[in-house]
């Protein structure tokens, strides 16, 4: 329960500045999405510099898009503050970790088996985690992207994805946290380098791995089949030593009509992803529903739905695309971006060392008589650390946008500055972006460079 500022001073006090902070924090996000909702309402007409990339349908098309994913964020957000609100101050941590520990003793274990308590309660409140968000992924998905037309999904296949999610996640969560928990505890003095060690293995390990045993799990992968756009991003790839082993399209349109594409792999052994509504000629989405009648008695698993909306890019367009993402590579970006991540987590993890004797945060959060390892873990790294982590997000968000910019320049420099122009627009047109921005907003939120900046410093404009 919430502590009582005449008992508990300096408990209280680390509490009541978690929950204060943790409330400015979303009154500051409310009042940015405000301002950009604002911009959704009155923004009505294509203004006159973007006439010449955008019809006066999809503009309003995409304001209305943003404008119903943003009125989902305000309700959303506000019930996550809400709930977390209310867990802190009801002892829900706590309660959870009673509930976990009667659990524990009817299996016949003792207090003593920290490990596997803290797995049961990590298991309870996933499980409550999941249930709780369900709703709001589902009217996400059926309500706003169904109304939009991107959603691909079935009922079935939302929950059996769902339920496939959730089961994937313990397999990995539970594992790798009972190891964490068991590195810190025998880690002596040092158990902060042993513990950031461990999950840099972890991280590489998953990412290594995703792609080719993690992902076709919930998505089809297949090569992509001989010709000419394949040998031409070889061609690409090969002039700039980028080491392709392999190129694959990935099936997502049965979840979504929006588009990607992305590499991965580590040294000699690198990987090309291109989601198949990237792909003009690929898109299941560009195929006339005769052709679905077709192949009626084929081993089909989903009938994807808008089957006569144009989308996608042409060869020339997708191959400038790469360009941008072969130049994170070529530029170093995701080298930097890996070093960033990592002396974070040692800057963390340190931290956590300092921290994690202090009797007084375990008592702030309901814990007066016991000081367990994950519960210390969560209190450090989800609340006493969130100030920091909310200025390394806005930096690391300015950065992001920097390399972005780099990126286009690199595909400008190997001759595709109008392909990716052309690609530019052409993906906002698919995933219905709106391409005016508040600038605070913009500033602080978007990762990527408004369209119109983008566009300007591809053509060599300056941008303000």
């Amino acid at each position: 329960m919430l502590p009582l500022v005449s008992e508990l001073s300096v408990e209280s006090g680390i509490f009541y500045a978690v929950l204060f902070f943790s409330w400015l924090v979303y009154l500051w996000e409310a009042y940015l999405a405000s301002r950009q909702r604002n911009t959704y309402r009155t923004t009505t007409h294509v203004p006159a510099e973007l006439g010449h990339i955008m019809d006066p349908e999809t503009f309003e098309k995409s304001r209305l898009y943003q404008l119903d994913k943003s009125t989902f964020s305000f309700w959303s957000g506000l019930y996550s503050e809400a709930e977390g609100t209310l867990i802190l101050v009801l002892g829900g941590i706590p309660f959870l970790w009673s509930v976990s520990e009667q659990i524990l003793t009817q299996a016949g274990f003792g207090l003593e088996y920290e490990i596997i308590h803290s797995l049961v309660f990590l298991l309870l409140a996933t499980l409550f985690s999941a249930f709780t968000g369900l709703p709001w992924s589902w009217y996400s998905t059926f309500v706003i992207e169904e109304r939009h037309g991107f959603n691909q999904q079935t009922l079935e296949f939302f929950f059996k994805d769902a339920v496939k999610k959730f089961l994937f996640t313990q397999c990995i969560l539970l594992p790798v946290t009972s190891l964490l928990l068991y590195i810190i505890k025998i880690g002596g003095d040092y158990f902060f380098i042993y513990a950031w060690l461990f999950t840099l293995l972890v991280s590489l390990v998953l990412v290594t791995i995703y792609a080719d045993y993690i992902a076709p799990l919930f998505d089809k992968f297949t090569p992509l089949p001989e010709g000419e756009l394949k040998e031409e991003i070889e061609a690409m790839a090969r002039s700039i030593d980028f080491p392709l082993t392999k190129v694959y399209v990935v099936e997502g349109s049965k979840r979504s009509s929006h588009s990607n594409a992305y590499f991965y792999g580590f040294f000699k052994n690198k990987r090309i992803v291109l989601f198949d509504t990237l792909l003009e000629d690929y898109s299941p989405l560009n195929k006339e529903s005769t052709d679905e009648a077709e192949n009626e008695n084929a081993d089909v698993t989903y009938k994807p739905k808008n089957v006569n909306k144009k989308q996608g890019c042409s060869n020339t367009e997708v191959l400038a695309v790469l360009g941008h993402e072969l130049g994170h590579w070529k530029l170093g970006h995701t080298v930097k971006n890996i070093v960033i991540s990592q002396v974070n987590s040692f800057l963390c993890f340190f931290l956590f060392a300092i921290l994690i004797g202090r009797k007084e945060l375990f008592a702030a959060f309901g814990f007066p008589n016991t000081q367990p390892v994950l519960i210390g873990l969560i209190i450090i790294f989800q609340f006493i650390i969130s100030p920091y982590n909310e200025v390394l997000s806005f930096s690391l968000t300015v950065l992001s946008r920097r390399f972005e910019f780099q990126a286009d320049a690199f595909a400008k420099n190997l001759g595709k500055a109008k392909d990716l122009y052309a690609a530019l627009i052409k993906l906002n047109k698919d995933n219905l972006g709106f391409p005016v921005s508040d600038w605070i907003f913009s500033m602080w939120h978007y990762s990527h460079p408004p369209l119109l900046e983008r566009l300007q410093a591809l053509k060599g404009e300056k941008t303000d």
